[in-house]
């Protein structure tokens, strides 16, 4: 990873961003707290009062050349089985072995990407 990639992750940790949450989630329990956007035309949320919490806007995004990237700085890859390893980039690229992958092909899995040389993120033991 270079200077610069290393640099941004440091800034991306360093973000406070805010708990995004639906509108009135406490309010009612049917809705969650997954984050929708408000759509009403009195609604103080979307119009921006200031004592209502903060809306998602672009402005929060983290840097693009460090977006989506695993904590690690390498790109994520979901494994089902150890053929699919062959195509991954040692550098760049983790391998994290699927839930639905039991044990004995996950050891299976394990073995080759350590010949490869393969990063794997949810390794057992």
């Amino acid at each position: 990873m270079d200077d610069e990639t290393r640099r941004l992750f440091e800034q991306r940790k360093t973000y406070k961003m805010p708990k995004f949450k639906r509108q009135e989630w406490f309010r009612y329990k049917k809705l969650g707290e997954k984050w929708r956007r408000p759509k009403g035309i009195h609604s103080k949320l979307r119009r921006n009062y200031k004592y209502r919490p903060p809306m998602a806007s672009i402005g929060y995004g983290t840097p693009k050349k460090v977006r989506g990237l695993h904590s690690s700085g390498f790109e994520e890859v979901l494994i089902h089985n150890p053929t699919q390893l062959e195509g991954l980039n040692p550098k760049t690229q983790a391998a994290r072995v699927g839930a639905t992958v039991g044990y004995r092909k996950r050891l299976d899995i394990e073995k080759k990407a350590s010949e490869l040389g393969i990063h794997i993120l949810n390794r057992t033991g």
